[in-house]
């Protein structure tokens, strides 16, 4: 680690020993959270500080898409759905939103309008306020493109956290993975695939409002797969329960123009950065009707494996192959798909 590395921003492995390095060892645990609300503690998708009878959840991250326009959607639109999809995985409302906006000298202004324009369109149709920000250029060659950073802030009755994950929970994806880093692969490869009907799945998951609302304390934890895919969320969750997550290779959906592209190139589609997905872990009682509801808010959901407790092994993913075998699923290593949100 002399150096920082593409791979450090992958989402995987490698970017968990650079955050340990560079910040959380350097935090003491009074200052992992505040408030009564949890923090860097967890490393959720986002924080909560407690505000009387509720919860402030606050999300923040940045997009530094390669390319800014892909199959499927641009920066802006992801900006705003990746934001607001943080908050709502912590079982939060999402009601704000603020951006800090970096574009590079030369930048053409009608593709910035059209990023701008995706951000807002987003942040109406879920009628989320724009309530600050900053906008900077930066000069010709030292920023390559567009960068956008955001912080999300949501209210929570109670807030779902992943580590509330227990033994007997099943584990449930809302529609098929990968086609959000199979699109990005794509187009930072030069394919022309969108005609074939692979795009990015980026999009809000609104329904998360109202599960929440329904079902809220039969959600354990719950997840918007990004960096690192399904393998590296189901990974995060083993290791900070110490439990042993057996997940069904043949229960999950893969698309398949993401299965051929994939496999084309090499690439685990179960590392593949979803933008339009949810990975729920839930109570087995209430497992039916979950389902049941997903399905009539017009999603694809499938109940891909359950949560064990075992003596031999902590903190695993086994997966159940389509061969009939079994074997680890390791955490994503290496340079997955560089700039891929």
């Amino acid at each position: 680690m002399d150096v920082i590395t593409l791979s450090h921003g992958s989402g995987g492995v490698e970017t968990e020993k650079l955050l340990k390095r560079l910040i959380l060892s350097k935090l003491k645990d009074e200052m992992k959270r505040a408030l009564g609300g949890i923090g860097t503690d967890e490393l959720d998708d986002g924080a909560t500080l407690r505000i009387s009878n509720s919860f402030l959840v606050a999300s923040m991250d940045s997009y530094t898409v390669n390319p800014p326009f892909f199959p499927g959607g641009n920066v802006g639109e992801l900006a705003a759905s990746g934001t607001i999809n943080d908050v709502l995985v912590m079982g939060g409302n999402p009601v704000a939103i603020l951006d800090s906006v970096v574009f590079e000298e030369g930048f053409p202004m009608k593709r910035a309008d059209e990023i701008l324009n995706s951000f807002l369109d987003v942040l109406r149709k879920e009628k989320v306020s724009l309530i600050g920000g900053d906008l900077k250029v930066m000069p010709r060659g030292q920023l390559d493109g567009v960068l956008i950073a955001t912080v999300g802030l949501g209210i929570a009755t109670r807030p779902v956290v992943d580590s509330n994950l227990k033994e007997g929970d099943r584990l449930i994806i809302t529609g098929s993975i990968g086609e959000h880093g199979a699109a990005i692969l794509a187009a930072q490869r030069g394919f022309d695939v969108e005609s074939e009907g692979l795009k990015s799945d980026v999009r809000t998951l609104s329904f998360m409002r109202d599960l929440i609302s329904k079902f809220g304390e039969d959600i354990h934890a719950a997840r918007d797969p990004t960096r690192g895919g399904l393998a590296g969320s189901l990974n995060e969750w083993a290791k900070k329960t110490g439990l042993v997550l057996v997940v069904d290779e043949e229960r999950i959906p893969v698309r398949e123009e993401v299965r051929a592209f994939t496999e084309l190139l090499g690439v685990d589609p179960l590392t593949l950065a979803c933008e339009g997905r949810a990975l729920l872990g839930v109570s087995s009682e209430s497992v039916e009707e979950i389902l049941s509801f997903l399905e009539n808010r017009g999603e694809a959901p499938s109940l891909i494996g359950e949560v064990h407790k075992s003596k031999r092994f902590e903190g695993i993913v086994l997966l159940k192959t389509i061969s009939g075998g079994s074997r680890i699923l390791e955490p994503p290593s290496g340079e997955i798909v560089p700039r891929i949100c």
